[in-house]
């Protein structure tokens, strides 16, 4: 491991060193804005590389429409660089890893995510900020991640040896470093079980799927963890666990939606009632579940619209990290509140309460998700929130994943109009849609683009278009487009929604 003392551009020349001896580098950086500068530092002092316009090509439109990003990458791999975090699009980041494994690419700038069992050809690791911004400040990255992105030099399949070069500001620094990561021993591995969520989850697991059935079973699976092995403190972990089974157990924590009930006998058994076992299947906290369930019931009362739904599973803690609210953001944030105050399936806390903060940052992550289905595209997320198409990618996972959480207990509870709901703004989520486009994507090609061109053009359902002249279509959708489109109502409607139920995996669950 080296460790020169460094100026602004020594990551830069070290990775255009590394260029220049025919090997390919990896430069690990501490934020995203810091990997995307970085790669477009060594792609200006590298040049362009005509054989790399179709590769370029291919990320600048990987999204429907490409934002600033899109066109930042491209100009970085026309000269060989690129840039990789959890930002890009899937598809980015699998054309820039294989371009790398293929050798088109000789420099990836990244973040330490690529630093987690990749197995790429990288010659020389350059770790450029051993530092990163956290709750208390700018502070030392642990010896555990170090050693993962110094790991990625040098892999057996591709080379006999590698380099990794961490990089110091001062001489100081510098003999910092060496004695923290060189000198320094990994920090211990600590198990997380007795997080409540997680043992509230594994808890209703076991119960759910009959792999334990009495107090004795559950605390003797519990005496064999890592976390009991670890902390040799099963006295202390019982007792969280005596307070998991009450929660999920007592009448008041779901207001008599019960996920578990106990009979005090035989070492007082527990079983999962239906409830329950969906809530185990669908692998969300039961905490949560019991939140999504009493904002479910209280819907009834209130006069829905899309941010309910948007609110209620963004106060969940699968939703986090919530976008936080900044100075700018509190005016509109408070707005918000406001307005949609009536149609909130969850109560506010007070003003003053500590939890007021984090219900501020649920209403600007709901605010967010309505901002997509109200059609507005990637550059316009990116630019108001900061919210990069693959970190949107994982919020839109993320949500999909609790609204239909939501649909699946709205059914099971007998709430039909809230099921219909949910299930509806999981397609207008997937697609980025207002309602008004729903009908026309059941068919098979048709996406948020196209479905607004129809939209516009007049078409405003399956019969307009089964109506409409081919020639009129193919202007708007071209005739490839146009031809499938006719082909699919020609074969009725079912047989179209059949097709894209298998496309999209989804289901519009309505109520009669």
């Amino acid at each position: 491991m080296q460790i020169p003392q460094r100026t602004d551009s020594d990551a830069v020349n070290l990775a255009l060193d590394t260029i220049r001896i025919g090997k390919q580098t990896i430069v690990f950086n501490n934020s995203k804005p810091s990997a995307e500068k970085t790669a477009e530092d060594i792609a200006k002092a590298n040049g362009i590389q005509p054989l790399l316009s179709g590769l370029a090509d291919q990320a600048l439109h990987a999204l429907s429409r490409p934002t600033k990003q899109c066109e930042r990458l491209a100009y970085c791999i026309r000269r060989g660089v690129a840039f990789h975090h959890a930002g890009l699009a899937q598809k980015q980041k699998d054309l820039i890893e294989q371009a790398f494994r293929d050798g088109y690419i000789k420099a990836i700038s990244a973040t330490p995510t690529l630093a987690m069992g990749v197995d790429l050809p990288a010659f020389r690791t350059i770790l450029k900020d051993m530092r990163r911004y956290g709750p208390n400040g700018m502070s030392y990255i642990p010896i555990l991640e170090y050693f993962q992105m110094a790991g990625r030099a040098g892999r057996p399949r591709y080379d006999s040896h590698g380099e990794a070069i961490m990089v110091a500001s001062t001489e100081p620094e510098k003999e910092r470093l060496y004695e923290r990561y060189i000198m320094g021993e990994p920090e211990e591995i600590y198990s997380k079980l007795a997080i409540e969520p997680v043992l509230r989850t594994y808890i209703l697991s076991l119960v759910a799927g009959d792999f334990t059935r009495t107090r004795s079973q559950i605390m003797d699976f519990f005496n064999k963890t890592f976390w009991a092995h670890q902390f040799e403190d099963m006295h202390g972990l019982e007792s969280k666990i005596e307070r998991m089974l009450q929660l999920l157990t007592v009448f008041d924590f779901l207001e008599k939606e019960d996920f578990m009930d106990a009979s005090r006998f035989n070492n007082e058994r527990y079983r999962a009632t239906a409830l329950g076992k969906r809530v185990a299947e669908l692998y969300i906290d039961p905490l949560t579940a019991n939140n999504l369930i009493i904002g479910l019931k209280r819907s009834e009362g209130v006069m829905l619209v899309p941010f309910s739904f948007l609110h209620l599973i963004s106060y969940t803690l699968e939703m986090r990290p919530l976008l936080k609210v900044k100075v700018k953001d509190f005016d509109y944030v408070e707005e918000a509140n406001a307005r949609f105050s009536s149609s909130m399936l969850v109560l506010p806390p007070s003003a003053f309460d500590i939890e007021y903060e984090e219900f501020l940052a649920s209403v600007k992550t709901a605010i967010f998700l309505l901002d997509w289905i109200e059609e507005n595209d990637e550059q316009f997320i990116l630019d108001k929130y900061g919210v990069r198409p693959g970190e949107l990618k994982a919020k839109l996972d993320h949500a999909d994943w609790l609204l239909y959480a939501c649909l699946e207990l709205a059914k099971m509870l007998g709430l039909r109009k809230q099921a219909a709901e949910a299930s509806k703004m999981r397609l207008r989520l997937k697609y980025g849609v207002k309602e008004e486009l729903l009908p026309l994507l059941r068919l098979k090609g048709i996406g948020r683009i196209r479905a607004r061109k129809l939209f516009n053009a007049g078409f405003k359902d399956l019969g307009d278009i089964k109506t409409a002249d081919i020639s009129r279509l193919s202007i708007l959708l071209g005739p490839s487009v146009a031809s499938d489109v006719k082909d699919q109502l020609g074969q009725g409607i079912s047989q179209v929604d059949e097709k894209k139920k298998g496309q999209t995996g989804l289901k519009l669950y309505v109520s009669n």
